[in-house]
């Protein structure tokens, strides 16, 4: 049974902490491909980037997802750049799975992934970095997502409340 709900969104939007919210109010399992990343390949996302670059993190990155909606349940967090790919956005609209994009400003990201932390995309110039890759990234995670929330600086309980709400307006 593929994921009922798939979280996308950029660097600090909190797409594991609200999704580890979201599956135990929906009482499911939660994963997280940068985590299944790590475990598959034994070592960090940010040492995957060094040792190997981004070519091979994003093949692994692309494998790793693809699994993930065939064998995860409940709340699925893709990491920011996952859905860039074109094979990935099909496998992630061909799921059934609620789609939704995590949106947050860079005041707010900053503070929360701190600009200090193993994020090889946003090494130089950090803040410059991350509203780069926003920019070319905004329409891409609009483009793959079924609903579109926004963070703001909400607690993780009000997001996660205000996606199981849309939810159930989806059902309905």
């Amino acid at each position: 049974m593929p994921p009922r709900v798939i979280l996308i969104g950029p660097p600090g939007a909190g797409k594991s902490v609200i999704g580890k919210n979201l599956a135990q109010r929906m009482e499911s399992q939660f994963s997280d491909t940068d985590t299944l990343i790590e475990e598959s390949a034994g070592k960090s996302v940010a040492q995957i980037f060094i040792d190997d670059g981004e070519s091979v993190f994003r093949d692994l990155e692309a494998r790793i997802v693809a699994t993930a909606l065939v064998e995860r349940e409940g709340v699925l967090s893709l990491g920011g750049g996952a859905i860039l790919r074109d094979e990935t956005r099909k496998a992630v609209s061909e799921s059934g799975a609620a789609v939704i994009f995590l949106d947050v400003t860079l005041a707010i990201a900053a503070p929360r992934i701190g600009f200090n932390r193993d994020r090889p995309l946003l090494l130089n110039n950090p803040r410059q970095q991350w509203q780069k890759l926003m920019d070319e990234r905004r329409s891409v995670y609009e483009g793959a997502a079924s609903m579109h929330i926004q963070v703001g600086d909400r607690s993780v309980a009000a997001v996660a409340t205000e996606i199981l709400a849309e939810l159930e307006k989806e059902k309905a």
